[in-house]
This record gives C-alpha cells, sequence and structure tokens, in this order.
C-alpha cells in the first residue's frame, strides 16, 4: 500500500509539473503575440503617420511650386506689355499722336493688370511652403522652403514696383496727349524712381532664383542620408 500511495504521490507530482509547464508555456505565448500584435500596430502607425506627413509636406510644396511658376509666366507677360508701352511712349514723345498714346496707354493698361495678377499669384504661394514646414523636421528641406518663401516675397516686391511704373507711365502718356507737360515731367521722374527700384528688387529676385534653380531639393538630402 505504501509504494503505490508513493507511486500514486509521484505520478500527480510529475502531472502538476507538467501542467504547470504547459500553463507557462501557453501563458508566455500569449504574452509573446500579444506583444508582437502591439508592436505590428504601432509600426503600422508609425509608417502610416510617416506617409501622412510625407504626403502632405509633397503635396502642399507641389501647390506652392505651381502657384509660384504661374506667377512667374504671368510676370513675363507684364513685362512684355510693358516694354511696347515704354516703345509706344518713346514714339508718342518723337511724335504726339493719338495712335502712340493710345498703344502705349492700353498696353499700359494690360501690364498693369497683369502685373497686379502676377503679385497676387506670388502671394498666394507663399502659404503653402509655409504650411510645408509643419510636414518636416529635415534642416535642408526647412532652408529650401525659406528660399522659395523669400523668393515669392522678391516676386510681388518687383511686380508691384512695375504695376505702380505702368501706371506712372500711363499717366504721363495721358498728360502728354493733353499737353501737360508739367505733370509729365513729375509722373516720369516718379517712374524713373520706381524703375531704379525695380533695377535693384529684379537683381535680387534672379539671384534668388538662380539659388533655387541650382538647388536639387531631394537630390541634396538624399545623398546626405
Amino acid at each position: 500500500m505504501a509504494r503505490e500511495f508513493t507511486r500514486n504521490m509521484l505520478i500527480m507530482l510529475v502531472a502538476i509539473m507538467v501542467g504547470i509547464i504547459l500553463i507557462t508555456y501557453m501563458v508566455a505565448d500569449v504574452i509573446r503575440r500579444s506583444q508582437i500584435e502591439t508592436l505590428t500596430v504601432e509600426n503600422k502607425t508609425a509608417i502610416q503617420t510617416i506617409t501622412i506627413r510625407n504626403e502632405n509636406f509633397t503635396d502642399h510644396f507641389l501647390q506652392g511650386s505651381i502657384k509660384l511658376d504661374s506667377a512667374r509666366e504671368i510676370r513675363e507677360l507684364g513685362n512684355y506689355h510693358f516694354d511696347f508701352a515704354l516703345f509706344w511712349y518713346t514714339n508718342a514723345v518723337k511724335n504726339t499722336t493719338e495712335n502712340f498714346i493710345y498703344r502705349c496707354i492700353q498696353n499700359c493698361t494690360n501690364a498693369s493688370e497683369t502685373y497686379m495678377k502676377s503679385y497676387q499669384r506670388f502671394g498666394d504661394s507663399k502659404p503653402y511652403f509655409i504650411e510645408a514646414k509643419n510636414f518636416t523636421n529635415h534642416s535642408k528641406y526647412i532652408e529650401v522652403l525659406g528660399y522659395y518663401i523669400t523668393f515669392a516675397q522678391s516676386g510681388q516686391y518687383i511686380t508691384l514696383l512695375r504695376y505702380n511704373a505702368s501706371n506712372y507711365l500711363r499717366q504721363a502718356a495721358e498728360n502728354l496727349s493733353l499737353g501737360n507737360t508739367a505733370n509729365v515731367s513729375v509722373l516720369l521722374a516718379l517712374f524713373n524712381q520706381t524703375e531704379t527700384l525695380y533695377s535693384g528688387g529684379a537683381q535680387q529676385y534672379q539671384d534668388q532664383k538662380d539659388q533655387i534653380d541650382g538647388y536639387v531639393l531631394f537630390n541634396e538630402i538624399r545623398e546626405e542620408s
């Protein structure tokens, strides 16, 4: 009886130990699976967050670039009208005719309207570049976005100057047709002052454009990675 009891006790102890081992393994497996699931969810969330930030950065940068390019194109059209206005004014001074005056005034009007559109488009581009900064921590991206913001501001500055110059030239042509030489002199003085400011602003604008054109945004950063 004693031997039978001892054997039964041994079997029970072994069974209990095996049970404990199995339970321990099962608990550990559940914990491990839970940790894996948690890490998977965290990784997916992190990847999704990064993807969303990248998409937002790219979207804002591209939207700003599109408006900036549009502003530059519109500005060039303004320059086209402005150059013709100046050409017809020069001819009107040499030979005051209604045709020359009309052509000058018409081109001045077209130029001022076009410059204002360009001014507004330059302004429209800035918020996109500013907002894009919120979706990146990379110093190079932030630096380049600063270049674009400054360039847009420079574009606004020179288009506003040319807008004013176009209006001064138009008024000068109108007064020329009326024979108001005193007013013409005052308006031409304002025109020349504005053009002097424009020359300095245009050089700065070109320098900033060259800086941006010579900077390969994505390649520069990838090379450092």
